[in-house]
């Protein structure tokens, strides 16, 4: 599985492909015509409790990341919708997320699931 990364404020490029967001918020500034975004797949971002504790802690990663993978092990149809998704893509995917921080996010630990890297 090649999943990209990409903020949704950085414009759609054509090796984008199938443009997932993946955020459970409406990601702010965003106009909803020019969200640039093919699917929407709100329900396997992590809970409110799990973003809030994080805070985008980059000390708290490891720990936030261990959490997320437990809620989705619990949130397998979600998982299967977005698999089936990506499978029917049959080329680039992209998942769009609002975080400022591209390296310490959900986005970032989801691919690391979907690919079966459990670990740092």
């Amino acid at each position: 599985m090649n999943i990209q990364l990409k903020r949704i404020y950085v414009p759609k490029a054509p090796g984008d492909g199938l443009r997932i967001l993946i955020d459970g918020l409406w990601p702010r500034g965003i106009a909803r015509e020019a969200g640039a975004f093919d699917v929407w797949h709100k329900a396997i971002a992590p809970s409110r409790e799990l973003r809030s504790w994080f805070g985008h802690d980059p000390a708290r990663w490891t720990e936030f990341r261990r959490r997320y993978f437990d809620e989705l092990d619990g949130k397998s149809e979600a998982v299967e919708a977005l698999r089936e998704e990506i499978a029917a893509a049959r080329g680039p995917v992209t998942f769009v997320f609002a975080s400022r921080d591209t390296e310490h996010n959900h986005a970032v630990a989801l691919r690391d699931y979907l690919e079966g890297r459990r670990r740092d």
